[in-house]
């Protein structure tokens, strides 16, 4: 067994709330994730699925526990991390090529190295004729292989990925979907994908871990054992799919229950 690249260790992440109390966002939890691996996390909306992503990046300490990338205590954003978020950080006045070769000019990069990198990712993403243009130019889902092409050109060790294609029309998700399976092969990076669907969990996934709703905690961990490569479309369509996603299920949906419960707890 080698060392998980990532690992939450009953890691607690407590918020100022409303009111002037306080707001546990996750309590206890534990996390491995492994080099290479593809990991999905999914849970009630509100549950602290984002939060598990800033505890990983270094963007919110920890309240208590710990958070280790390399087996090294998180202080600060660890090197390898890209992240791509809900809403693009696409910037409206530069073009797509040097909105992607942003990220080496800020790494030392010469404009000309950092040009050469992010004329290969645009080709990468499927952008390849489009990189003059700007983003008012593009389709959403355009733009979002704009902010995976950002988010690769790196080369990240470690991939965070907070719910990027939930805004996307579903003929344009899945799309994203094969194209993100398809760069992210044979890069070697981790990545950990939050989502509210449990379909897409399953798709691209390695492992689906369920998280309880607030405050959240893992309840289910599911290894995922659909063949690699995988065509999204096709996998859906699979009875080994089916059987995949009525398991899940069962699982996530006790805590979607839970967290409809408080809700109406609160609002009573």
């Amino acid at each position: 067994m080698t060392d998980p690249l990532i690992e939450l260790r009953d890691a607690t992440k407590r918020f100022p709330g409303s009111g002037g109390g306080i707001h546990t966002a996750v309590a206890h939890l534990d996390l491995q994730v492994a080099a290479g691996e593809f990991v999905a996390v999914v849970g009630p909306t509100g549950c602290g699925k984002s939060t598990t992503l800033s505890l990983v990046s270094g963007l919110e300490p920890a309240s208590s526990g710990r958070t280790l990338v390399h087996g090294k205590d998180v202080r600060g954003i660890p090197d390898g991390v890209g992240y791509m978020f809900q809403q693009d950080a696409v910037l409206p006045w530069k073009s797509v090529l040097d909105n992607v070769a942003l990220g080496p000019r800020l790494r030392g990069a010469t404009k000309a190295a950092a040009r050469e990198q992010a004329a290969a990712w645009v080709t990468k993403v499927g952008l390849a004729g489009f990189e003059g243009y700007y983003p008012h130019q593009l389709s959403g889902g355009m733009r979002k292989r704009v902010a995976l092409a950002q988010t690769l050109v790196n080369e990240p060790e470690i991939i965070l990925m907070d719910e990027p294609f939930s805004a996307l029309d579903v003929q344009t998700r899945q799309l994203m979907q094969d194209e993100l399976l398809r760069v992210w092969s044979g890069t070697g990076a981790a990545v950990i994908f939050v989502t509210h669907d449990l379909e897409e969990a399953i798709v691209l996934a390695d492992r689906v871990v369920v998280m309880t709703a607030s405050p959240a905690t893992v309840c289910g961990d599911f290894p995922v054992g659909l063949a690699r490569p995988r065509a999204v479309e096709e996998v859906r369509l699979t009875a080994e799919f089916r059987e995949i996603y009525r398991e899940i299920w069962e699982t996530l949906r006790d805590q979607v229950e839970a967290a409809r419960a408080q809700g109406a707890s609160r609002v009573a």
